[in-house]
């Protein structure tokens, strides 16, 4: 598409292309093995194997390869983020290497997505009873989304990386850690390593893809941030034979939408960052691999034979975590919400521009199936743990959003949001009748039971305050009893 308007480059005009390097780590050619292989090619130590016995003069060349690896590797390995679960520095470095040259936002595009996010904003009010969450409208580049998601994508990696972690560490079995004990450092760092270089490269191919920065469902930018990003909007305009006008503000209508949700719903940030940990809680490993890796390895030779060592670390990138049945449950009420926030922005955009904007139809079908197939943060998450951020039952979620307001009306729908038990769960996608019976009162039963328990509470509390209101000195001596006489023998009158 060659005519975008509200100035919008093409992703094809190289005129604007900035040819400087947007990073401060290592390039490919710093790097031993490039930006892809961080640790060089087969052998990450990078001098001639043998195994004829420890040799001090091997060793010590060993040693000194090894370290210029590691100085090779800069700051990504000695800065203050090198020695956690991951290495958020080599991530950011291989990330910005990926995402390469870009294109620089213009003054023009920025105003232009103030327009879309204005305009939107304005239809929206109309079939939504969440006040605008945007405070700020701007428009990013691949690099400017990469540094500032960063602060989030930490947030939900941190646990899940630092339990695999303690888990390979507590669960090694004795034979093994007698072994590794003096190189545990060295697996850690490396380990550390190991997840910055898969959510690095996950994240430099996402942040050239990402349309906006709610497009894979999460809060990713600062609060009262909406963010349009112009390079890959002009990108998927190129392939879709649609007005790239109507495209650019169906696209600020899915941001204005999901910052309404995110503002405005205080406890549903925190829900999804809190289901990602509570995954991250019931990780275990499978050890029997290792068992039978380290079987029968004399310790010495691992430095006669780093060979050895390096099997045994690459080999522990096939040790897969098991997956228990309270994580699924924590995967399936991860991937509800996601269908949830999902399917009540699709009804709401698809119901305040259907009229408006001809191509809503193609273009809710569109990011349907982009959404449902995958990308990668979904090969990112699932490469690291087996979390997938997709919100399979998309299609049904949107379908009980809208059954759910043609059976009341707008208020009563959003009035959903207003507390996390009230949201509907994978059963009621699937038989979405008795949740919105429920909604609309046609089912009581568990309201008649909540006012029962809550009267029960009242009644108790009552009783408790009249108790704490009598005279804490009288302990029943004095009272009078219907038999009591007087000193003088007489009943009193």
């Amino acid at each position: 598409m060659s005519d975008l308007p509200f100035g919008f480059s093409s992703s094809g005009d190289d005129s604007g292309k900035d040819d400087r390097r947007k990073d401060d780590g290592p390039t490919g050619n710093d790097s031993p093995g490039g930006a892809q292989n961080p640790f060089g090619a087969q052998n990450p130590f990078g001098f001639a194997l043998g195994g004829e016995g420890l040799d001090p003069s091997a060793l010590g060349q060993m040693f000194s390869q090894l370290g210029s690896m590691l100085s090779g590797m800069g700051s990504s390995m000695t800065g203050p983020s090198a020695g956690g679960p991951v290495n958020y520095q080599l991530a950011v470095n291989l990330a910005r290497q990926q995402i390469g040259n870009f294109t620089p936002v213009l003054d023009k595009e920025t105003s232009a997505v103030a327009d879309a996010v204005r305009l939107a904003e304005v239809w929206l009010d109309d079939v939504t009873t969440l006040p605008a969450g945007i405070s700020r409208p701007v428009a990013w580049t691949p690099v400017q989304w990469l540094d500032e998601t960063m602060p989030t994508w930490k947030g939900l990696c941190n646990p899940v990386a630092a339990q695999l972690a303690k888990t390979w560490e507590q669960n090694l079995p004795a034979e093994a850690a007698q072994f590794a004990g003096p190189m545990m450092g060295m697996m850690t760092q490396m380990s550390g390593m190991a997840f910055g270089t898969q959510l690095g490269q996950g994240l430099g191919q996402l942040a050239k893809e990402v349309l906006t920065s709610t497009d894979i469902g999460l809060p990713l930018a600062p609060e009262g941030v909406g963010v349009l990003l112009p390079e890959a909007i002009a990108t998927f305009a190129d392939g879709l034979d649609l007005p790239a006008q109507e495209i650019i503000v169906f696209l600020a209508a899915r941001e204005a939408a999901h910052m309404r949700l995110f503002t405005h719903v205080p406890w549903l940030r925190q829900r999804l960052l809190a289901t990602v940990e509570e995954y991250a809680r019931g990780i275990s490993i499978d050890f029997s691999g290792i068992t039978d890796a380290t079987a029968g390895i004399d310790p010495t030779e691992l430095f006669s034979d780093p060979s050895k060592l390096e099997g045994l670390i690459s080999s522990s990138t096939s040790f897969e975590p098991t997956t228990t049945p309270e994580q699924k449950a924590a995967l399936e009420r991860l991937e509800t919400l996601l269908a949830l926030i999902e399917g009540w922005v699709e009804s709401v955009v698809t119901q305040a521009l259907s009229d408006r904007i001809p191509s809503t139809a193609a273009l809710t079908e569109t990011m349907r199936r982009r959404r449902a197939s995958g990308g990668p943060a979904e090969e990112t998450f699932a490469t690291l743990v087996g979390l997938e951020l997709r919100p399979r039952k998309l299609r049904e979620a949107a379908a009980l959003w809208r059954s759910l307001l043609e059976s009341s009306d707008v208020a009563t729908r959003d009035k959903v949001w207003e507390h996390p038990d009230l949201l509907p769960d994978g059963t009621d996608l699937d038989t979405p009748a008795a949740f919105i019976d429920r909604v609309i009162g046609g089912d009581t039963s568990d309201i008649d039971s909540a006012i029962a328990e809550l009267e029960k509470s009242l009644a108790a509390e009552a009783g408790h305050a009249e108790g704490a209101n009598a005279d804490p000195g009288n302990d029943g001596a004095n009272d009078i009893k219907p038999d009591d006489k007087t000193e003088g023998g007489d009943d009193k009158s």
